[in-house]
């Protein structure tokens, strides 16, 4: 048992999954989904259609007494894909600032449609990641269920995207990435709307942190990151039908398009590892002082919500 070790005395034990230290460095996975552009549609059970995968992080207990608010930090896909009818929706959340985790590449192949009044903030997480990506090569390795089952069956994909998450730590990149971030919300950048490109993993790794910094419980946290699973995977329905057709197993393919338990405990367990507490990971690991921490957290946590 570990905890994430709360300055108050109030940190949480969590089950640590079995560390997988099997890295693959040839190729980041966590942006491979954008490489689908066109399969990824929304559907009726999302509030914004052309925006799959938002939802706010909020609304858990937190360890600190009371709440996670809701209303400050939102996660999504990218931006790219907003219709002109989904973009006035979306402006109805009043955005201010927009992160963008994905990478310069990304963000210019694919700008966001920002909402009105919101700052786009460009924070590129894997800049510092001297492997290639093998998004590029998606469209024509999914089109050959050899060339599938050769990147990615065995585990191959599902280790992929472990390493990705450890680097979502111990890159320089990523922790420049996600202290701006931390800092944005800490001054008031919020409502804040944060997003990479599938808003699975780059995503998946700042929501899941903030509400540990928070005082979310594990159940919490973990459903929180699950929940894409839910929202993303049916969107990919026509290209598993296509794929197989093409004598492909589109179960090779799902680690790499959903997430998994083990992907986020590789990040937490290597933040532990590092700084030995989540708390510990944003001052030192993201370079926090005492007054933007505790600005975070009164940001984050509403020691007094409302009554109905």
């Amino acid at each position: 048992m570990r905890s994430t070790g709360w300055s108050h005395g109030a940190g949480e034990g969590r089950n640590r999954a079995a560390r997988d230290h099997t890295a693959v460095r040839d190729g980041s996975l966590s942006d491979m989904a954008d490489a689908l552009d066109e399969t990824v549609s929304g559907g009726e059970s999302f509030a914004i259609p052309s925006l799959v995968n938002l939802r706010d992080i909020g609304g858990c207990p937190s360890s600190f007494g009371g709440v996670v608010r809701t209303g400050v930090v939102f996660r999504s896909t990218d931006l790219s894909r907003l219709t002109d009818t989904d973009l006035e929706t979306l402006d109805a959340l009043n955005i201010t600032a927009v992160f963008d985790l994905r990478t310069l590449e990304e963000q210019q192949r694919r700008p966001d449609r920002v909402p009105d009044g919101a700052r786009h903030i460009g924070l590129d997480v894997l800049a510092d990641r001297q492997s290639g990506s093998i998004a590029a090569s998606l469209p024509e390795i999914i089109a050959d269920p050899a060339l599938a089952a050769e990147a990615f069956d065995d585990g191959r994909a599902a280790r992929y995207l472990r390493e990705s998450y450890r680097d979502f730590v111990a890159l320089p990149s990523a922790a420049a990435s996600y202290r701006a971030l931390a800092e944005g919300l800490a001054r008031g950048e919020v409502p804040a709307l944060v997003h990479c490109s599938a808003g699975k993993d780059r995503t998946g790794w700042a929501a899941a942190s903030l509400l540990l910094f928070a005082g979310a419980g594990e159940d919490d946290v973990f459903a929180d990151y699950l929940r894409t699973n839910d929202m993303l995977l049916p969107q990919f329905d026509a290209l598993f039908a296509r794929f197989a057709e093409l004598g492909g197993d589109p179960e090779i393919l799902k680690p790499m398009l959903g997430v998994r338990r083990d992907y986020l405990d590789v990040a937490i367990d290597e933040a532990l590892t590092r700084y030995g507490t989540i708390e510990q990971y944003f001052a030192e690991g993201l370079g926090l002082d005492d007054d933007s921490l505790q600005a975070l957290r009164t940001r984050l946590v509403d020691t007094e919500p409302s009554r109905v």
